[in-house]
């Protein structure tokens, strides 16, 4: 947006430097002088608008025409405004001559009319520039809606190498070994290809960026190329998927996908975006921390029989929006490195006052079982039980170390 009225602008100025040009030089005084016979009388007039604020009204509508007119996606929009702010510089020039004031309309007139036109020409060639863009780097990994409003300059259409901050979303069927080996290789094939569909289709609706979609899962950035609060919509649109997959598997007819479950892992923080030629064909280049360390949360769903986890950057840009609680931590790509990893549980403004208070029960377990203070730990964990508290895994993994912790206790001498 910066950039287009920073153009628009540049594109007044010259419209306004012709404008003023002709003026001056006295290139227009014919046409001037017909036009002001058709629409006020020069020689009844008293006053006169004279040269000085003739150039500042050619100026400003110069500028002013130039910049609304690339900033606004709504073309026909602008040439209907266009349209009725030249019929209001004629008006005016009738006005004036009622007061026996002479107003000169052609210098505003030509100023506005080059102005919309050398606008609209480098609209039209920008929007060439960036259908080509579109159609090179972007086409396949958004949605048909998404590309629209890039093309029509709405999202930006930077393939220039750069820095910037995204989610990332790793999605994988969650049983897909046992699926396998339930299977033949056709039938576990077609089930995989309807998961890479559906999950691809929700997370292009959602505007995401489809980074892979293969048979390791799907891989979508959100936050790229549009920007904006891409943490909180990731974790929207995981929460809304694990419900999708959940109301598939109650309405199962038998098929092999009736049974798929899943696992997602979300991290937030700064990609890597730049183009390349793979095979002569130019592609986007999209990597960077948050990629691994989202599969490495997709595949620790498996150990905590959870099935969303995200990182702590996704935890602090979404926390207003969910109700999540912690897990444990995970190593890093650097094994020094640690990360807490929370499971969102509900979108805040449908979380009841019981599933917070459950929610801080777990919260409040998790950090007395950290300070190994088991006996506390276990008290938390109990009351942090829901009505499906055999179907809340993290949990029960929890109360099971804090019994055999305590049976070690009771067990081990004084």
């Amino acid at each position: 947006m910066k950039r287009s009225l920073i153009i628009g602008l540049a594109i007044g100025a010259v419209a306004a430097f012709i404008v003023v040009a002709a003026h001056a030089s006295g290139l227009l005084v014919n046409v001037e002088m017909a036009l002001t016979e058709r629409v006020a009388h020069y020689r009844t007039a008293t006053h006169i608008v004279g040269n000085k604020w003739q150039y500042v009204l050619v100026i400003l509508l110069s500028l002013g025409t130039a910049a609304m007119t690339v900033v606004t996606t709504r073309r026909g929009r602008v040439g209907w405004i266009v349209f009725a702010l030249l019929l209001e510089l004629i008006g005016l020039s009738w006005v004036c001559s009622l007061y026996h004031t002479f107003f000169q309309p052609l210098p505003s007139v030509m100023a506005v009319v080059l102005a919309f036109a050398g606008a609209q020409t480098w609209m039209m060639f920008a929007t060439r520039s960036r259908s080509h863009v579109a159609a090179t780097y972007f086409a396949g990994h958004l949605s048909r809606k998404q590309l629209r409003r890039l093309i029509a300059g709405e999202i930006p259409a930077d393939v220039d190498p750069h820095m910037q901050d995204v989610t990332v979303v790793v999605c994988d069927i969650a049983n897909k070994y046992d699926l396998a080996e339930d299977s033949d290789p056709a039938e576990y094939a077609r089930t995989t290809s309807e998961f890479i569909r559906r999950t691809t289709d929700l997370f292009l609706d959602a505007d995401g960026y489809i980074h892979a979609a293969d048979g390791e899962g799907v891989v979508a950035l959100f936050g790229f190329p549009d920007g904006g609060d891409h943490a909180s919509k990731a974790v929207r649109v995981t929460l809304g998927l694990v419900e999708s997959f959940r109301e598939a598997r109650q309405k199962n007819n038998g098929d092999l996908f009736g049974r798929c479950d899943v696992h997602m892992g979300v991290s937030s923080g700064t990609i890597t975006v730049a183009p390349i030629k793979d095979s002569g064909r130019a592609s986007l280049l999209t990597t960077g921390e948050p990629v691994e360390l989202a599969r490495r949360f997709c595949v620790a769903n498996r150990f905590y029989g959870s099935r969303i986890l995200i990182g702590p950057r996704t935890f602090e840009l979404a926390s207003k929006y969910i109700v999540a609680r912690p897990i444990d931590f995970l190593s890093g790509v650097n094994s020094q490195e640690r990360h807490e990893i929370y499971e969102p549980l509900w979108l805040a403004a449908e979380a009841k006052p019981e599933h917070i208070a459950r929610r801080d029960s777990f919260w409040n377990g998790v950090v007395l079982y950290r300070e190994k203070r088991w006996a506390e730990a276990y008290t938390e964990f109990q009351k942090a039980k829901g009505p499906d508290g055999d179907d809340d895994a993290p949990l029960n993994l929890y109360l099971r170390r804090l019994e055999t912790l305590a049976l070690h206790l009771t067990t081990a001498p004084d």
